[in-house]
């Protein structure tokens, strides 16, 4: 029986202050005794939700990355969270709410925030992406989307384009995982749609929170959920710093997807980008 240990680490953030997040959660991540694979941090997990990103954005050889680089390596697992990335493009300055997958190897991937909060104005400050990361670790197939995102599920959906030919499906990915900075006022949906993308997409979803204020005094419950692929909560807390480890099984996974082959019945769509 395979199994995928994942770590959440839900937590509060300094606003802006990038030592002292970087700081603070390698103090969390270090205290991290259990096995784990993967280590997933909030959105934006060195500034807060900050929309000022001329300051505060780095390139991919800044800090930041340079810091999940170290830790990777240190604790041997994959590290996941999203931060403020510039860069040069066609002779403009972008800047990107980016998702870093980080291995202990030193190699990495990427995810460029598709959907950007514009209630928020994100989308004034970043540019959007137009590509997914399916990430693979341990034969283990991992899809990496930020937040915002949560709330189109076309952009999620499992691509079977080519199942229906064959005897077992040929799905795209095993566990979904969002990061986020979703505010407190708004925490029911959060819940309702983690459950309801594991149970569309037959699929593992670990969502990670923050909790906590920033400095537009917007409040975070954090309720960071680890659900099985059909829609039964695993793991779920509440407006609490924790730190959690909890190991996926993959004989569960293929048992629904063999006692429950909804695949089968799927529409067939492209996604334009």
């Amino acid at each position: 029986m395979s199994t995928l240990s994942v770590t959440v680490v839900q937590t509060q953030l300094f606003w802006e202050d990038k030592a002292a997040n970087l700081k603070m959660l390698e103090k969390k991540i270090n205290g991290i005794t259990g096995k784990t694979e993967i280590i997933v941090l909030p959105e934006m997990f060195s500034t807060g939700f900050s929309m000022n990103a001329e300051i505060l954005g780095e390139k991919m050889d800044g800090p930041t990355v340079e810091w999940m680089k170290k830790i990777a390596a240190e604790k041997k697992v994959a590290l996941i969270g999203s931060i403020i990335i510039g860069e040069e493009e066609n002779s403009a300055h972008r800047y990107f709410n980016r998702l870093i997958w980080m291995l202990p190897n030193g190699q990495s991937g990427y995810y460029n925030k598709r959907h950007l909060f514009a209630y928020a104005n994100e989308n004034e400050k970043y540019s959007s992406g137009n590509k997914r990361l399916i990430a693979s670790v341990n034969g283990w197939k991992i899809n990496l989307l930020v937040c915002y995102d949560l709330r189109f599920p076309v952009w999620s959906r499992q691509s079977l384009q080519d199942s229906s030919a064959k005897k077992e499906p040929a799905f795209e990915y095993d566990v979904l995982i969002y990061v986020a900075s979703w505010p407190e006022r708004r925490i029911h949906a959060w819940k309702t749609l983690l459950q309801a993308r594991a149970i569309e997409n037959q699929c593992y979803v670990v969502g990670v929170n923050r909790i906590g204020t920033d400095g537009n005094n917007i409040s975070y419950s954090g309720d960071s959920m680890i659900v099985d692929p059909l829609g039964e909560v695993l793991y779920h807390a509440s407006d609490r710093e924790e730190t959690f480890t909890y190991a996926l099984q993959k004989e569960k996974l293929d048992e629904v997807r063999q006692k429950f082959p909804f695949w089968k019945d799927a529409d067939r769509f492209l996604i334009q980008p």
